[in-house]
């Protein structure tokens, strides 16, 4: 019997949540996904300090402020790494917009047309890329916007449908709601152990598949953000799930038969709720477990940015 893995890609898309080069070439995902961890990460390995010492030495040619200067080459690196994904995947990648830009829908707009023309300037199309935006509504705004220009947006740090809807109404290409996160949370605050059947995670991205797909919404679903292969195999169907190399690789030593848990042929029927900017707000303000996270989410991927630009700006002195 082929792995639980390879059952897996044969009902839904199999992202690699990596920047790991070995590893996606290896596991073979469609697409990756990065962030300013995983960008850090993956610029502390041999294989990008070619890389690293190319945007350096770009850095030192530019003008500018010392700080603008260190956030441009750390958004270089940042592509640099995207650009190495994309030859290994046949897919897309997604590249984050600045998580201090998250209440900002004109710098982030203005943040996104930077990272698709960075990746232009390399060859890689457009066709070949995800802006990642913060699900808050001035990021969903701002995917509105691109999504009009032909900019394909993945909307992250999503926890409550009310962002799901407010997403596919401003038609994003693609959403990451957070499955272990949810459960982190939950856990913590009831002390609770659940199962896969139970888990507050699973539940929420099987009730948004459930609404996406019983109103037609054409935004792809991609559960994010995995605690334990239990999570993914409840949401086996789905039609994206992105994956860390450990998990994947769990998958592809494990044997017995994977069922399809999601599948458009079976969801129930969902009447359409209208969310204007008052209904999202107060929505999200009354899920305690999303404006946690959410706002916790946003800060850490801002401290990881920060971290990234002070490497950035340490490496710059060492080599001036």
């Amino acid at each position: 019997m082929t792995s639980k893995l390879e059952q897996l890609r044969a009902m839904t898309t199999v992202v690699a949540d990596t920047g790991d080069i070995e590893a996606v070439a290896r596991l073979k995902p469609v697409d990756c996904t990065t962030n300013p961890t995983i960008v850090l990460k993956a610029l502390h390995t041999p294989m990008f300090a070619d890389a690293v010492a190319e945007a350096l030495r770009w850095g030192q040619s530019q003008g500018g402020s010392r700080e603008g200067v260190v956030a441009a080459v750390a958004d270089r690196l940042a592509i640099s790494v995207g650009s190495a994904l994309s030859e290994l995947v046949p897919g897309r990648v997604s590249t984050e917009v600045d998580a201090d830009l998250s209440f900002d829908t004109q710098a982030s707009i203005d943040k996104a047309r930077a990272i698709i023309k960075a990746y232009d300037e390399r060859g890689i199309g457009r066709e070949r890329i995800l802006i990642k935006l913060a699900s808050t509504w001035e990021g969903i705004r701002a995917a509105e916007v691109l999504q009009k220009q032909g900019i394909d947006c993945n909307l992250t740090l999503l926890f409550n449908k009310a962002q799901a809807i407010a997403c596919a109404d401003a038609g994003a290409f693609l959403i990451s709601p957070f499955v272990g996160r949810i459960l982190d949370w939950h856990v913590k605050a009831t002390g609770k152990t659940f199962t896969a059947e139970d888990d507050p995670g699973v539940l929420s991205v099987r009730a948004i598949y459930d609404y996406y797909k019983s109103n037609g919404i054409k935004t792809i679903v991609m559960g994010a953000s995995f605690r334990n292969t239990g999570e993914i195999e409840a949401l086996a169907g789905c039609d994206r799930l992105t994956i860390s190399p450990q998990l994947l690789e769990e998958l592809d030593k494990a044997e017995g038969k994977l069922e399809r848990r999601l599948s458009p042929e079976t969801v129930s029927h969902v009447a359409p709720i209208k969310i204007d900017e008052k209904t999202f707000r107060w929505m999200l303000n009354e899920d305690a477990m999303a404006t946690e996270k959410l706002a916790e989410g946003i800060r850490a991927f801002a401290k990881d940015l920060g971290a990234l630009r002070a490497l950035v700006d340490k490496e710059m002195k060492a080599a001036a």
